[in-house]
């Protein structure tokens, strides 16, 4: 499989070490023509407003949305997750509206407040350390996504979502290329797979 790691902001080359690590060939994606070679796409972490202007102008937007329709599997972690969904709670900004959701920007605090937790994602066997650095959680789930994970708010906020899939979209509240656990990405793997 080549898998793409949107190459625009963020930690995309941690993301590419883990495809590498699992047997596959990374490659970065900053062209319509570069997405157009990849069997599936990541969208990694960074600042999800820089990454939705860029993609404007590198005119990514529509090449992503069409291949995702076309069955192209997808998997965004932290702000790439923000990226991909439909809304944010808070000001509007460059969203693909693939999935579902609607996502509330560093929900989790801010950079000070960063932390690890141990989650639980359905369809893994043992928990996952989860990386979470200025995170975002979901606050509304559409009908067709499926939750894989929750946490707990350290604040006290109660339970919110951090994993979700929607038919071959994966997004992820936190940074799982910041740990040795590809799990994630073998699942995003599995889904080019059946593809």
């Amino acid at each position: 499989m080549r898998v793409g790691a949107l190459a625009l902001q963020g930690d995309f080359r941690e993301h590419l070490a883990a495809v590498e690590r699992l047997g596959h060939d990374g490659v970065e994606v900053r062209t319509p023509d570069e997405l157009a070679g990849v069997d599936a796409l990541i969208i990694p972490g960074g600042e999800s407003t820089t990454i939705g202007r860029l993609a404007t102008i590198y005119g990514l937007m529509d090449p992503i949305r069409d291949s995702v329709a076309d069955g192209m599997p997808v998997f965004g972690t932290c702000a790439g997750m923000i990226f991909l969904a439909s809304g944010t709670t808070g000001v509007d900004q460059p969203q693909l509206g693939l999935l579902d959701v609607i996502v509330e920007r560093n929900a989790f605090g801010r950079q000070v407040e960063s932390f690890e937790a141990d989650v639980r994602v359905t369809g893994l066997a043992d928990p996952m350390k989860a990386v979470f650095i200025r995170a975002p959680w979901i606050d509304k789930v559409g009908a067709d996504v499926e939750v894989l994970a929750t946490v707990d708010d350290p604040g006290g906020g109660g339970e919110h979502a951090v994993v979700v899939r929607q038919d071959r979209i994966l997004a992820a509240s936190f940074h799982p290329e910041l740990t040795a656990d590809d799990r994630l990405h073998a699942m995003l793997i599995d889904l080019a797979e059946e593809r």
